[in-house]
C-alpha cells in the first residue's frame, strides 16, 4: 500500500508542465480525448493518455465515456484543497511580512 496522500498526488500530477497545459485546456469545458490529442501533435496518443491517467489519478481529471467518445473533464476541487491548505496561508505571511516593512519604511 502506496504511503502518497492524495497532495502527493496532486502535485505530482501539477509538477509536469505537460499536464498542466492539459489541465488548462480542460478550464473552460470538456473536451475528448482525440479533440487533445490534436491539440498536442507533438505528442502522440500513447503519451497524452499517460499524461490523463495521472491527471486521473490525482482526482484533476474526471473521464466519461460516451459511446466510443472518452469526455475528459477539470475536477478543481483539488487545486482549490491544495491552495487552501498550503497557498493562502503562506500568502497571508507574506502579506504581513510586507505590511510591516511597509509601516517601518513610512515610519
Amino acid at each position: 500500500m502506496s504511503s502518497q496522500t492524495a497532495d502527493d498526488h496532486v502535485f505530482k500530477a501539477l509538477a509536469h508542465s505537460r499536464r498542466r497545459e492539459l489541465l488548462d485546456r480542460l478550464k473552460d469545458q470538456p473536451l475528448t480525448t482525440g479533440a487533445l490529442c490534436e491539440a498536442f501533435p507533438d505528442m502522440d496518443r500513447c503519451t497524452v493518455m499517460m499524461h490523463l491517467k495521472v491527471l486521473e489519478e490525482a482526482d484533476l481529471v474526471v473521464a466519461r465515456r460516451e459511446g466510443r467518445e472518452r469526455w475528459n473533464h477539470l475536477n478543481a476541487l483539488p487545486i482549490k484543497q491544495i491552495h487552501d491548505r498550503w497557498i493562502s496561508q503562506y500568502a497571508g505571511h507574506a502579506i504581513s511580512i510586507l505590511d510591516r516593512l511597509k509601516s517601518d519604511l513610512e515610519g
